[in-house]
């Protein structure tokens, strides 16, 4: 059975920096693709970054293009989200997800995480 479990949430004030954390188990990952979308209140869901299992490849949502860094380690079966200099508009809850598809489109992915909540007061 894959899970994904996420951590690293928390609320924090404009500028200061946060890791998220995504343990994943279940099955070999190397031929997936490893996202993090988020999800404001009332808002759709929306990419944010993500990295190819082999390879390493990335991508990222122009909003948090040189802010956020997403890597793997593949020896913990884990990928990070390192977030800096956060604004109140990246308030929301953070998920992770797997997929053979990947890409930007929460669609191409399988499987899902809980979600954990980042709050980034002004």
């Amino acid at each position: 059975q894959v899970q994904l479990v996420e951590s690293g949430g928390g609320l924090v004030q404009a500028g200061d920096s946060l890791r998220l954390s995504c343990a994943a188990s279940g099955r070999t990952f190397s031929s997936y693709v490893m996202g993090w979308f988020r999800q404001a209140p009332g808002k759709e869901r929306e990419f944010v970054a993500a990295v190819r299992w082999s390879g390493g490849t990335t991508a990222y949502a122009d909003s948090v293009k040189g802010r956020f860094t997403i890597s793997r380690d593949k020896v913990k079966n884990t990928v990070y989200l390192e977030m800096s200099n956060l604004k109140p508009e990246d308030t929301a809850v953070y998920y992770c997800a797997a997929g053979v598809g990947g890409g930007r489109d929460g669609y191409s992915y399988d499987y899902w995480g809980q979600g954990t909540q980042v709050t980034v007061s002004s």
